[in-house]
């Protein structure tokens, strides 16, 4: 998509010195977020690896792209071989339900690759010090198997400042070769990581820039994929279970119980 395609069809909420846009043309993507002026997600300058994407309906790699629903078992695109990777809401056009200035709801239908029927609701609602996004997935048949959460890439550097992260999990899933969960569950271990920690309480990691900005995000949900392996970004990803949930622990989206979830990013200055 075009810098001239994503203006026209970009939404920007505005709350304090907050600046925030999405772009439900591009999978309802975050493409921007601006604190009191500074860009705190990386940009656009390698593939999708920018901004902040939801994951919709699975989160990271579901195994060979397979995953089993009672007696049946459904193939979805290897898209990041051999695995399939992050659902199918990033590379989807949502569609505008409301919006006003500070906050905004999205809406995109289940459709093939997905073999199931229902919609996806993607909120946001900015506050001069906070944003809080929530996703829901429901549906009006058959009920299914499903994941959401959010993969956001934030700027490793600020102001000269390298970011560092703080948090404390109950524990670690443990990585295979093929970077998927074994099922064993270890003490945490020390970073670079590309990897699943469980936080029953609830997911809360706090990255700070020295003398520039801190971010906090919280969710009510205990799964939470830290990423740090890149030299530009770092990811914090708030989901509702662990990389190939769909088979090992899936949540079940009925017609009387839909899946939702929401996270909070809080900041505050620190110049």
């Amino acid at each position: 998509m075009s810098s001239e395609e994503k203006k026209n069809t970009a939404v920007v909420l505005t709350a304090g010195d907050a600046e925030l846009t999405v772009d439900p043309a591009d999978g309802c993507r975050i493409e921007s977020l601006r604190i009191g002026g500074t860009e705190v997600l990386r940009r656009p300058e390698n593939g999708k690896h920018f901004g902040s994407f939801p994951m919709v309906p699975w989160c990271g790699r579901t195994e060979n792209g397979r995953f089993r629903d009672g007696d049946k078992v459904h193939q979805l695109p290897v898209n990041s071989p051999p695995h399939a990777i992050h659902g199918t809401g990033r590379d989807t056009r949502w569609r505008t339900a409301v919006r006003d200035t500070a906050s905004a709801s999205f809406t995109y239908d289940l459709t093939s690759p997905w073999p199931y029927a229902g919609r996806v609701t993607q909120l946001f609602d900015l506050t001069p010090d906070a944003l809080t996004l929530t996703l829901g997935v429901e549906t009006y048949d058959d009920s299914f198997p499903a994941q959401v959460g959010w993969h956001p890439w934030f700027r490793r550097n600020l102001g000269g400042q390298d970011v560092t992260l703080d948090f404390t999990a109950a524990w670690q899933e443990e990585r295979g070769e093929d970077h998927l969960p074994t099922g064993r569950r270890v003490d945490p271990r020390p970073g670079p990581w590309d990897d699943c920690f469980g936080m029953p309480d609830g997911v809360d990691v706090t990255l700070t820039w020295p003398g520039e900005l801190e971010i906090r995000v919280t969710s009510r949900e205990e799964w939470v994929v830290v990423y740090d392996e890149q030299e530009a970004a770092v990811c914090v990803e708030p989901q509702t279970g662990p990389p190939n949930g769909l088979n090992t622990l899936p949540r079940l989206v009925t017609p009387v119980d839909p899946l939702e979830a929401s996270t909070t990013w809080t900041w505050r200055r620190l110049g």
